[in-house]
């Protein structure tokens, strides 16, 4: 495995700890930081919010991992 893929399989690792733990964080509060209570539709809000970026961040991914292959084929 060249380096180049062990950083970005390790980027991905970063991220998806990132988003567990913003998903966890948005399951567990009951009230935000302006004193307002989450109801189920608002943290159901948040939670699509967080799939929208998530998709972004994968499709990101997606195409640096596509030149990153693109990359090594060129050297054998």
């Amino acid at each position: 495995m060249s380096g180049m893929k062990i950083i970005w399989w390790a980027v991905n690792i970063v991220w998806l700890l990132i988003f567990s733990g913003i998903a966890v964080f948005i399951g567990a509060i009951n009230v935000d930081g302006a004193g307002i209570a989450q109801t189920p539709e608002s943290k159901m809000v948040s939670f699509v919010i967080l799939g929208l970026m998530f998709l972004i961040v994968v499709l990101v991914q997606l195409i640096f991992l596509y030149f990153i292959k693109k990359a090594q084929s060129s050297f054998n």
